[in-house]
């Protein structure tokens, strides 16, 4: 693995192989590589077993953010040159306001005209940098309604390269979803809780281990490399979340008896950091969070993480090596590509605990 910038900023060479085009079936058959934060000792098994790993009295936090069909494809005015719109659906972008960014390569100059296919109304290009477009909606027109009938699930490009394929497939529409998504609004899924399946969350109960919801809409930051999207001096897109008062209730009575608390994902753990107080608990609530946590931030809300292996030079990595420290991770890593671990989105998972 080669040296980064930063503590906790590394490379490492991925087989193609190991790049999962499709999630495990069902979804808690995928493996579960579970790292000791005390001692680094590496076990393994599968998301099934997560109910045997916890105790009760623990406490498990989920995103409960859902995808939005937030990709489109669009034809230029009049020349017909096809161009690939990730909508970035913030607020009231797309339904109140007449006017929405998007995620685009190649869409012009502003005054161009854009034609949403299929059968979608022209919209203009107000300005364009860096990646970013903004576009004029025409009046009446509801984007996200129109979205949810013929936009596309925005799955990472890697798994659509992978495929060779250049759009999701139908079954995406669902396994690219976790079963507890709630809240519209992400441009991602947060990829942890793509394990859990009804009868794990179940089990999870069964055995007096509690869940509770956080929400934080996945922004397109989570696309980038570290250079573009934040590491180490710029921070990313704001991201909004809310903490809804039974979940801090949930906190508080797993603190209260002495329970862990195991964040589901990258996601989750930056809410429950970004509103933790020193000495005060977390508070309900919602905002925007641009929160980068890197090598030496002190947790003070989750005991536990689990996650997917993630991209390299990502904030994602980042985050993992802080909680679990850089040797550690990068041991996990190694262990993972030689013991055959299925990669990114659609991949295996790592407990550190």
């Amino acid at each position: 693995m080669a040296e980064g910038t930063e503590p906790g900023f590394f490379d490492y060479v991925l087989p193609e192989e190991r790049i999962a085009d499709r999630p495990a079936s069902p979804r808690d058959a995928a493996r579960l590589l579970v790292v000791s934060r005390a001692t680094g000792a590496l076990s393994h098994g599968r998301v099934r077993d997560l109910p045997g790993l916890l105790g009760p009295g623990d406490l498990v936090v989920l995103n409960d953010t859902k995808v939005v069909r937030a990709r489109a494809a669009a034809r230029k005015v009049p020349t017909g040159g096809r161009v690939e719109l990730l909508f970035l659906l913030r607020g009231g972008a797309g339904r109140d306001d007449r006017t929405c960014e998007a995620l685009a390569r190649g869409a012009g100059r502003p005054g161009t005209r854009l034609r949403l296919e299929p059968d979608g109304p022209e919209v203009e290009v107000l300005s364009a940098a860096g990646g970013t477009i903004s576009v004029r909606l025409p009046d009446r027109f509801d984007l996200r309604a129109w979205l949810e009938k013929s936009g596309d699930i925005p799955l990472p490009p890697y798994i659509l390269r992978r495929r060779g394929e250049r759009t999701a497939r139908p079954e995406d529409f669902e396994t690219y979803q976790t079963v507890y998504a709630r809240a519209d609004g992400s441009a991602a899924a947060p990829t942890a809780g793509l394990h859990f399946t009804p009868s794990l969350l179940a089990e999870l109960e069964h055995r007096g281990i509690e869940t509770a919801s956080v929400t934080l809409h996945v922004g397109p930051a989570t696309f980038r490399p570290l250079s573009e999207a934040g590491c180490p001096e710029v921070a990313p897109d704001p991201e909004w979340y809310s903490v809804p008062p039974e979940t801090v209730l949930a906190w508080e009575r797993a603190r209260g008896r002495g329970g862990r608390i195991v964040a589901v994902g990258t996601t989750a753990t930056r809410v429950l950091e970004t509103v933790s107080r020193v000495g005060a608990g977390i508070p309900a609530g919602e905002g925007w969070t641009s929160l980068v946590i890197r090598p030496g931030h002190r947790f003070r809300v989750i005991d536990g993480l689990l996650t997917n292996f993630h991209l390299p030079r990502t904030s994602l990595l980042l985050l993992v090596s802080a909680f679990a420290g850089e040797e550690r991770t990068r041991a996990a890593y190694g262990a993972a590509i030689r013991e055959g671990y299925r990669f990114y989105s659609y991949g295996d998972a790592m407990l550190i605990i």
